[in-house]
């Protein structure tokens, strides 16, 4: 089907360039709001009707005719149908829609998937301090950045996904002193416990290691305690490369690995925070007031000047964020993504504006933002607001130690990021059809039982020729037409920077799956509908292995549920 589409929009567009010659149009096509009234519906004739200056439904019944005329309509479509003011309808024949059985067979894991373009794109997400635990926003972020990074790649972009974090600061000398007063012997609630402090039991933790002299490695650092309660420094040190490693830990429970970790130390160190801001001065972008530097930030669309320098001679956050963002774009990445909290809105247009004040060639509207609610976790009906751990808040591990990392992966992404997002624990245990991502996974562990049982029954592969004519029950058309939405679905999904579209589409999927499994039998003695039959189910099984891929989530060949439902009496 996916060939039919494309060879039927270039003819499309050469009917259009018959009627309209000198108008500009890009050949597409919607999904009608009703199945019954079609597989696609052209607009064209309504788009093109006052350019050309002709009646929308006479120029559609023009369209029509001249659409019939080209080959393509001739191979793949079994009616035009002109309605209401101007529309029309287009029904595919059979064949068009049961070839897209070969195709996914054919493309097995690349189904869906555009080739490389050479266009890079980076993906920053996470970005945690290294004072604790990933909490459930970092949770959120890991979930929608992975998934975001997967969609871009399924789209041709060379992904590097980047995590970037404050080694320094306000937040860090809180760590490091927290730490040494639990050396000291101190813990909260004691008289002399700094009211700032980090409360949570892993400052214990910390402060054991550091005492027991141990070596502790992240990804992007080690260090070896000295274990003395007053070297400071070193505590700071040993905290910083403590907490890397257990936010590591989180990542690997996550199954999420970063190309890059990048410090925002390093802004200061290599002097790039310096040289942006002595680059905004010298283009005339800057003032001076009240002992500090203003940026002209409202000419950019901000609503009022910001500070970059402070009168005491400290940048403001956003400064290095600038600095930042011009050395993504001087290592070659034209488009850039952030995933941050939707607490980050306000340095957006600073940001923005501090990089076209650069005047360095960056595209406005760099970079793009995804900014994401937080998430409430319900566990026994009650809000779960504390961990152990933590101290104070709810941690990516304890989501996954809970429940799975399939169901933390899935149910982060399932709603729009701007959104709010209950976390249900209970419901993610669930081994029913109310679990979204049991739903889902079990529609692939069912198509793995039946085609388990063919093989067996039959000695046969189920990539043996099949005669796929022979799928014309309504839900196998159903379900061929869901499977060759999946490549437009991607390219949509990565275009609005929005994975929820892969959780919807999973779940009309495996809705269209699961009544076509009610409706038909499989194993039946014809075995030349049986083998097509066992070429759909393996289709469908491998549209549902890409698209959860995608997500992080796997795909389960064997499952149990807790109430099979009276279903065709195949295998389950």
């Amino acid at each position: 089907m996916i060939q039919a589409k494309q060879e039927l929009l270039a003819a499309l567009g050469a009917a259009v360039q018959q009627l309209a010659p000198d108008t500009p149009f890009t050949p597409a096509f919607e999904s009608p709001k009703q199945a019954a009234h079609g597989d696609f519906a052209i607009t064209a004739a309504m788009q093109l009707a006052k350019a050309a200056k002709r009646n929308p439904r006479e120029l559609a019944t023009a369209l029509v005719e001249a659409l019939n005329a080209q080959g393509a309509v001739q191979r793949w479509v079994d009616a035009l149908e002109i309605a209401g003011p101007g529309f029309i309808n287009l029904r595919l024949k059979p064949a068009a829609k049961q070839a897209v059985v070969s195709e996914v067979l054919a493309a097995g894991e690349a189904y869906g998937r555009q080739p490389a373009h050479g266009r890079s794109v980076m993906v920053e997400f996470v970005s945690a301090n290294p004072t604790g635990p990933l909490h459930l926003g970092h949770a959120r972020q890991a979930a929608l950045g992975d998934a975001i990074c997967s969609l871009f790649a399924t789209q041709g972009w060379a992904v590097t996904r980047e995590f970037y974090y404050n080694d320094a600061g306000v937040q860090i000398g809180t760590l490091a002193h927290s730490t040494q007063c639990r050396l000291k012997g101190l813990k909260p609630g004691d008289a002399g416990w700094p009211e700032a402090a980090y409360n949570g039991d892993y400052i214990q933790d910390i402060a054991d290691a550091f005492r027991a002299q141990a070596t502790v490695k992240a990804d992007d650092r080690a260090f070896t305690a000295s274990g003395d309660v007053d070297d400071l420094d070193g505590i700071r040190q040993f905290a910083v490369a403590y907490l890397r490693h257990e936010q590591d830990l989180d990542l690997q429970a996550f199954g999420l690995r970063f190309d890059n970790y990048y410090l925002e130390s390093g802004l200061y160190t290599s002097g790039r925070v310096e040289a942006a801001v002595q680059r905004l001065i010298a283009n005339g972008k800057t003032y001076e007031s009240e002992g500090a530097l203003w940026l002209k930030s409202t000419e950019y669309g901000d609503d009022k000047d910001r500070v970059m320098r402070k009168s005491d001679g400290t940048y403001t956050y956003f400064v290095p964020d600038v600095a930042y963002h011009i050395h993504k774009f001087e290592r070659g990445f034209s488009k850039c993504i952030n995933i941050q909290g939707t607490d980050h809105h306000g340095t957006i247009a600073r940001v923005r504006g501090g990089l076209q004040a650069a005047d360095l060639g960056i595209p406005p509207g760099f970079p793009d933002y995804v900014l994401h609610k937080m998430v409430l976790v319900m566990r026994g009906g009650q809000e779960v607001k504390l961990s152990k751990r933590a101290g104070s808040y709810v941690t990516l591990r304890d989501l996954i130690d809970w429940t799975s990392r399939d169901a933390v992966r899935f149910f982060l992404v399932s709603r729009k990021a701007d959104t709010e997002f209950t976390f249900d624990v209970d419901l993610a245990l669930k081994a029913n059809d109310e679990n979204p991502v049991f739903y889902v996974q079990y529609a692939h562990a069912r198509i793995c039982s039946v085609l388990a049982a063919w093989r067996e029954k039959q000695g046969a592969a189920v990539d043996a020729p099949a005669d796929l004519s022979l799928l014309t029950a309504p839900t196998e058309t159903a379900l061929m037409l869901k499977l060759a939405a999946y490549p437009g679905m991607l390219a949509a999904a990565a275009a609005d920077l929005a994975p929820h579209d892969v959780t919807f589409y999973l779940r009309d999927l495996a809705a269209a799956f699961h009544s076509w499994y009610a409706a038909e039998r499989f194993l039946v003695d014809d075995l030349a509908l049986a083998g097509a039959r066992m070429a759909l189910l393996a289709a469908t099984a491998q549209v549902l292995r890409n698209a959860l891929a995608v997500l992080g989530v796997s795909a389960p060949e064997a499952m149990a549920r807790e109430a099979a439902p009276t279903d065709a009496g195949e295998p389950a």
